[in-house]
């Protein structure tokens, strides 16, 4: 399937043909050096919010970014409730499903609360990479019908667990009621898009 979907194009085309403008509000929720940003920016000078727990992370994306006004970081993840988490550092698979001494303590914020703090109505992009958290992220917002605020999902699930792929087929099956797949890589990446777009 990574074959595949390299083959296809995927990492440079399916991952940015959006419909955005510079009015448009991206959140990048696992944005580890700031790169998928950069590139989606470039594309369309849209609205970036990234989120990135793991302090060395942040630092380098907040350097990359200083003077660029359009795309804002928030030192923590995003999930289903607010907590402090363990999280175990191994680059771009830092995980707080992992399990080595390289870890740190990172802050996860609920995505409800956040979304009503900033007021936002709509969310015309969110990608989500966020080593097994995605689970709980996608969960909140079904269960808060937050999802009916935006327009794709572009997320990657990972098979973490046993349980994974039961996850993540309960996960697509709920989000069929409000979106629709434009594209799917098992485990590699995978769009949903709103249904009345």
């Amino acid at each position: 399937m990574i074959r595949k979907w390299y083959a296809d194009g995927g990492n440079y085309k399916m991952r940015f043909d959006y419909d955005l403008n510079e009015e448009s509000v991206a959140l990048d929720v696992g944005g580890y050096q700031g790169q998928w940003a950069s590139d989606l920016f470039s594309r369309y000078r849209c609205n970036i919010y990234v989120f990135e727990p793991v302090s060395d992370f942040v630092e380098r994306i907040r350097v990359r970014f200083i003077h660029n006004d359009k795309i804002k970081i928030f030192p923590f993840g995003l999930g289903g409730y607010s907590r402090t988490e363990t999280i175990y550092i191994s680059k771009e698979s830092s995980s707080i499903y992992g399990a080595n001494t390289n870890c740190e303590q990172i802050k996860v914020v609920d995505v409800k609360d956040w979304i009503y703090e900033l007021e936002l109505d709509k969310i015309e992009l969110i990608k989500i990479n966020v080593e097994g958290g995605e689970y709980e992220l996608l969960d909140r917002l079904i269960e808060t019908k937050l999802v009916e605020k935006i327009d794709n999902i572009q997320v990657q699930f990972h098979n973490i667990s046993k349980e994974s792929r039961i996850q993540m087929e309960r996960i697509q099956q709920e989000l069929r009621k409000t979106h629709k797949p434009t594209y799917q890589y098992e485990f590699v990446w995978e769009n949903w898009t709103r249904k009345s777009n």
